[in-house]
């Protein structure tokens, strides 16, 4: 049986790989408590231990206001850690996945980032991202980058729907901004994607798989933060969430400042990947509507 690392299993990204993964092997799944990225020294000792056919690591540092202050253990998590990685698998043969992200660009286009696009990031967030990239391309043979975008789902401590729903049930008036655009991209999407590549992966012969590479993979539209708040809220009423919120007053980036400088426009093209899997990604209102249907129906049960 082929064997799987997996790590970040209690964020929203990893719950919903460990049921995607399981049908393509042994899922060895491991979290912060039993595995800190920041000890650099222990990543390489539990990759051979385990000695895994893929490893997908799925753990990053995403705080990214917070890491604007906090370098050091951004760097270590998102750009030292995947580095390690990337030299382990290479010398056990395995394949690495390393999630990434929109903000490795500078969101100075106005057409979708292609995976030709340089990156260039604007803060401390996407800039350990990249060096994780970097570290993976120059360590590994065989791995896949995907970035995605404007990540949610129904696990995990908080995201955008989340902060949303909590904010609409406590005020009658919320400020988003407008001015940046990009593609909300649901956790369930993500996982079914990357359990796809995995298997084509794992039952490649040795050497020899051929969709090893970057990629990018979003769910398909653009929107700006406000377009998202405003569908989050109506779909939500929709299903009969409680929501206190009358008004979504739309702001610009320069009247919601934040620590962390972010793109304006980061969309991405899923060109590339759609044509590995055959299909195209399907239209992010329809999977924020089916995402908030898990959550709401979690809550009532």
């Amino acid at each position: 049986m082929k064997r799987i690392l997996l790590t970040g299993i209690t964020g929203q990204l990893g719950r919903e790989l460990q049921q995607t993964l399981a049908p393509l092997g042994e899922v060895i799944g491991v979290d912060r408590q039993t595995w800190d990225l920041a000890q650099s020294e222990k990543i390489g000792q539990l990759i051979t231990e385990v000695n895994p056919d893929l490893i997908v690591n799925a753990a990053a540092y995403t705080a990214v206001d917070k890491a604007e202050t906090e370098i050091e253990l951004v760097h270590a998590i998102n750009g030292t850690a995947p580095t390690i990685m990337a030299e382990a698998a290479q010398k056990i043969g395995a394949t690495l996945i390393q999630i990434s992200t929109d903000y490795v660009f500078d969101g100075r286009k106005n057409t979708p980032y292609t995976e030709e696009d340089i990156p260039n990031p604007i803060n401390a967030y996407g800039q350990s991202k990249l060096l994780g990239e970097q570290g993976v391309q120059h360590n590994c043979d065989r791995y896949i980058i995907l970035r995605t975008s404007w990540v949610y789902g129904i696990h995990g401590k908080g995201n955008f729907v989340k902060t949303m729903l909590r904010l609409g049930a406590e005020r009658e008036e919320l400020r988003v901004v407008f001015d940046q655009v990009g593609t909300p991209t649901w956790t369930g999407d993500i996982a079914r994607v990357i359990a796809s590549l995995g298997q084509q992966i794992l039952c490649a012969p040795p050497h020899g798989s051929s969709v090893v590479g970057i990629y990018h993979f979003t769910n398909s539209g653009a929107i700006s933060w406000y377009d998202f708040a405003i569908a989050i809220f109506e779909e939500a009423q929709l299903l009969g969430f409680p929501l206190k919120v009358q008004r979504v007053v739309p702001i610009t980036t320069a009247e919601y400042p934040t620590p962390a400088t972010r793109p304006a426009y980061s969309v991405l093209s899923s060109q590339k990947i759609s044509a590995v899997l055959g299909s195209h990604p399907p239209y992010w209102r329809n999977q924020l509507r089916q995402m908030l249907k898990q959550l709401y129906y979690q809550k009532v049960r």
